[in-house]
């Protein structure tokens, strides 16, 4: 038998038992070798787990026996559920990874996920602020940070940082001390899959984490919070919760403005770049977008912007 089918210990799924031990093997191989994060990771073992318990039921027991129309049935049950097609496209696409790895790895002769379809989401444009509230908003968290709290001053420097670079929530909450390089204004970001990126940023980012670094870390910090670059209220690393909870409570203090998360502050960087004459080559690396096709999606928020000013501006729109 070889490494990559031996017998690992298996938790009570309530599979049978060579797809409890396949799926065992395949959290492993997502967590050693793909380096996903714990999130990702999660999310795949989700989908999997759920065609698997599909196929069970309709008398599966071995991957070996799993079939395309198997497969098919389960993602017409997803549609049945009411699910939507951004959903069903993402575990189709989980599933598809999921049988070309059991094929490789010797557990199944054939692929039949290799054949699945993938329902065609509906493409939305992403929310994003415009330069008025994007402005307003760090406004509002400087003058609230005016009275000297930590907590406040790291506030105003999560959120000029993430509007700055357009970086993921998970990325700002992964930095540590020495991946700023604050003599150039850069960071040094580790995206989706462990890649290496360097992200510039501006001047009034780099005043707020200077007073950060200055005024309130040593504040914050505790032993256990490492080399951490922001902290939490307890003075150990900050969790993308706590950072999704502050964008949400900022936001509340701009009239008008969307109720976006980091990931809306992601959007509002990557298209005020692409309005402010940036190439899509250059937001794509900034972004860490593995395909351009993904950039492409702002193109699409620039030239909506541009509608709704024309039909405001011009006498015969």
């Amino acid at each position: 038998m070889s490494a990559a089918q031996e017998i690992e210990p298996v938790q009570d799924t309530g599979l049978p038992e060579p797809m409890a031990q396949a799926l065992a093997a395949y959290e492993r191989h997502l967590r050693s070798e793909r380096d996903l994060t714990v999130h990702s990771v999660r999310a795949y073992m989700g989908d999997v787990a759920g065609m698997l318990e599909h196929a069970a039921a309709l008398g599966h027991s071995e991957l070996t026996t799993i079939d395309l129309r198997s497969l098919r049935s389960w993602l017409a049950k997803q549609q049945t559920m009411g699910k939507a097609r951004s959903t069903m496209a993402r575990r189709a696409t989980a599933v598809r990874v999921f049988t070309a790895w059991a094929l490789r790895t010797g557990r199944t002769t054939t692929d039949p996920g290799a054949l699945l379809g993938t329902p065609k989401a509906h493409k939305t444009l992403p929310a994003a602020l415009d330069v008025g509230e994007a402005r307003a908003l760090l406004e509002a968290a400087a003058t609230l940070s005016d009275d000297g709290s930590p907590v406040g001053i790291r506030d105003v420097a999560i959120l000029e940082m993430l509007y700055a670079t357009g970086i993921r929530v998970g990325e700002l909450c992964g930095l540590d001390l020495d991946d700023v390089d604050r003599s150039r204004r850069v960071l040094r970001v580790f995206g989706k899959g462990r890649k290496e990126r360097t992200v510039p940023y501006g001047l009034p980012a780099d005043r707020a984490l200077g007073r950060w670094l200055a005024d309130a870390r040593p504040t914050l910090f505790t032993p256990g919070a490492g080399a951490a670059l922001f902290l939490g209220a307890r003075g150990k690393r900050i969790d993308q919760r706590a950072v999704r909870t502050l964008v949400h409570l900022r936001l509340e203090d701009v009239p008008g403005a969307p109720d976006l998360g980091p990931h809306g502050l992601r959007h509002t960087a990557a298209t005020h770049l692409l309005e402010g004459g940036a190439d899509l080559r250059t937001v794509q690396e900034l972004l860490g977008h593995a395909s351009l096709a993904t950039t492409q999606i702002y193109t699409h928020v620039t030239t909506e912007r541009l509608r709704q000013a024309y039909r405001l501006a011009h006498p015969r729109a």
